[in-house]
């Protein structure tokens, strides 16, 4: 393993988290035109979501609708739900490993895409659209990645980039700014996480023209990509049993 320096392994993480940006974009653009309008990175827009469907069955015919269908309410639930449950396993699995990269990192990152090649496996055999119960499966599952993908970049702490929101990078971009007195000093991160994930969702509805199975495959690349480099440029940190020297083993 090639020895790096600090500077250059946070230079390396930031690379890494940006291409993950990339990919939250492509899945969303999934789940949002090719799973019921469902965000399964963008837990806000899923909040949203869930709000304006539940007053749209309350109020039944006549209610709040897009192109005169019922907005969902199932499927966001769900992937809500599901995001949930992958960032608490991803917390149980980091709270005990060193900080920055290890191994436990690179195994839940090659969960992320081990699950999401199963999912555009059934995709590929199902087709565009799928129905309930897989679609909601498919959209639940994918969520539950995401989540563990966010709480991972979240330990790796890269300033600006959780990898699956840009609201709180757009703000920083704009009150750090120096039109807004600041320096400025994170731009170029913060302009290239939004424009990867508005790439990502780009080239997501692309492939959707093919195959919604197109798309996650990429996302599938795109993943091991980043758990491959990551692993091979992290910092190895030795685990050693504290030495504890006692009256009889001073002889």
């Amino acid at each position: 393993m090639t020895s790096r320096t600090p500077d250059s392994r946070a230079r390396t993480h930031l690379m890494l988290m940006l291409v993950l940006t990339f990919s939250t974009g492509v899945v969303d653009a999934v789940g949002y035109l090719g799973l019921d309008r469902v965000f399964v990175g963008n837990m806000t827009g899923n909040v949203v979501l869930l709000g304006m469907g539940v007053v749209d069955g309350v109020a039944g015919e006549g209610g709040v609708t897009v192109g005169g269908e019922p907005l969902p309410v199932l499927r966001p639930a769900l992937a809500l739900v599901g995001y949930l449950v992958g960032a608490v396993i991803a917390g149980r699995v980091l709270r005990r490993a060193a900080p920055g990269w290890t191994t436990h990192t690179t195994a839940l990152l090659g969960v992320v895409a081990g699950v999401l090649l199963v999912l555009s496996g059934a995709l590929l055999f199902t087709g565009a659209h799928p129905a309930d119960p897989l679609g909601a499966v498919i959209t639940t599952g994918t969520a539950v990645v995401m989540g563990i993908q966010a709480a991972a970049a979240r330990r790796l702490a890269v300033k600006d980039v959780t990898t699956v929101v840009v609201t709180s990078t757009l703000t920083g971009l704009a009150a750090d700014s120096r039109l807004a007195g600041g320096d400025g000093r994170l731009w170029a991160r913060r302009v290239g996480a939004v424009g990867l994930i508005l790439l990502g969702a780009l080239v997501g509805a692309a492939l959707l023209l093919w195959h919604i199975a197109a798309a996650l495959l990429l996302s599938v690349v795109a993943t091991v990509v980043v758990a491959v480099i990551g692993h091979r440029t992290r910092e190895v940190v030795a685990e050693r049993e504290p030495v504890v020297r006692t009256e009889a083993s001073l002889g």
